[in-house]
């Protein structure tokens, strides 16, 4: 089975973002890339692998800490600091 590359517009649509965001993210260097233009090109034609796409949403991926608030952990590292001094 051939793997389907995608182009900036198509991930822009799988996102739900504009096509800017995903250029930006791009010449960032958050998301990999290739370029398909010729050298002489002035403007280039990105192209993104289904590699390139699983490694930018591990990078962004979101781990939830257990829903403490902020006071509960500060509050807990405090109290881990304590121990250790004792």
């Amino acid at each position: 089975m051939a793997v389907q590359n995608l182009t900036p517009p198509e991930l822009a649509k799988r996102y739900r973002v504009a096509s800017k965001k995903v250029l930006g993210w791009i010449r960032n260097g958050e998301l990999v890339a290739i370029i398909l233009a010729n050298r002489g090109c002035t403007r280039p034609r990105y192209v993104i692998s289904p590699e390139a796409i699983e490694a930018f949403e591990q990078a962004r991926r979101v781990v939830p800490d257990g829903g403490l608030s902020t006071t509960q952990k500060l509050r807990r590292r405090a109290a881990a600091n304590i121990k250790q001094f004792v």
